[in-house]
């Protein structure tokens, strides 16, 4: 089984994503445009959602309306996940959060981990990993081998931009798990940004640049 890749195609998905990737947009305007893409990201990977029938007295009469059965968790990768977070609080307020810090070593490019808040025991049943960038995939791959360990069936990514080699890694070491995005780059540079891209996204969410820089 090869793990299933979600292209999010959509008018909006264009509009908002264009701004993302606009060097001239502000860290104001770059987290507002953020919020639309991840509700888009976020319906979508929720289609499955386990229901169950719940009872409902409208004004007029009783009827037979639905509720969520499965637990979901909200993993944000630390700490541009972060951005992501309040949207997808807005759709899934009963979601758990669990959070996961994970910063790339500049020598080696791989993910160190350096803050880990997770239960012991009784797994979330989907697990809805967020980042707005997959790049090389050394983070989502930390963070999925995490969700395994610690016991979750369902797992799913949700980013705004991955790279190809990012998508081709998660497949084969992840054959189960879902990725949704919304827009799939070619290429790493030598840093392992991806080109086009958008720049660092925890940098651009958070205003952190250098003094005297901007988004790169």
């Amino acid at each position: 089984m090869v793990s299933v890749v979600h292209l999010i195609q959509h008018p909006l998905v264009d509009h908002h994503l264009s701004q993302l990737r606009d060097v001239a947009t502000n860290s104001a305007a770059f987290r507002q445009n953020l919020r639309p893409l991840t509700a888009l990201l976020a319906m979508e990977a929720t289609r499955d959602l386990r229901q169950e029938d719940r009872s409902v007295t409208t004004p007029l009469q009783k009827i037979t309306g639905k509720k969520l059965s499965d637990r979901v968790g909200l993993i944000p990768i630390l700490r541009a996940g972060l951005g992501m977070v309040e949207t997808a609080l807005e759709f899934l307020p009963e979601s758990e959060v669990w959070h996961l810090g994970l910063y790339r070593d500049e020598q080696t490019a791989e993910p160190v981990e350096y803050y880990r808040k997770f239960p012991q025991s009784h797994p979330v049943d989907v697990g809805l990993v967020l980042d707005p960038m997959l790049a090389t995939g050394g983070s989502a791959t930390a963070a999925f081998t995490t969700l395994q360990q610690w016991g979750v069936p369902t797992i799913k990514l949700l980013a705004v931009i991955a790279s190809r080699s990012g998508i081709e890694l998660l497949q084969r070491e992840f054959p189960t798990v879902s990725i949704y995005v919304c827009a799939i780059d070619s290429e790493l540079n030598q840093q392992n940004f991806i080109v086009p891209g958008l720049g660092d996204a925890g940098d651009r969410i958070f205003n952190t640049f250098p003094r005297g820089t901007s988004a790169r």
